[in-house]
């Protein structure tokens, strides 16, 4: 593969490689419209593949607010009735 001289190589924080186990040795660079990681310590190299369309899980941070109020139940209580019955 041939590399254009504007391709940015950048290292992948943490990331280990498949092959030699070395941690923080991998670049990822993008030619061709495809994403590629390579290790600079033992030369593996290949073309990463992410999922497409992965859903995110509902969480607290990510729930929209009108969700939130329709999954809202609200209890009126009247303090005049008495829930001892003698």
């Amino acid at each position: 593969m041939t590399l254009t001289p504007r391709t940015k190589k950048r290292f992948i924080a943490g990331a280990i490689c498949p092959r030699c186990s070395e941690m923080d040795k991998l670049m990822m660079y993008r030619e061709n419209e495809k994403d590629f990681r390579e290790c600079v310590s033992c030369g593996f190299h290949d073309e990463m593949r992410f999922k497409q369309n992965t859903r995110e899980l509902d969480t607290r941070v990510n729930v929209v607010e009108e969700q939130v109020a329709e999954e809202t139940q609200v209890l009126i209580l009247d303090p005049n009735v008495s829930s001892n019955k003698h």
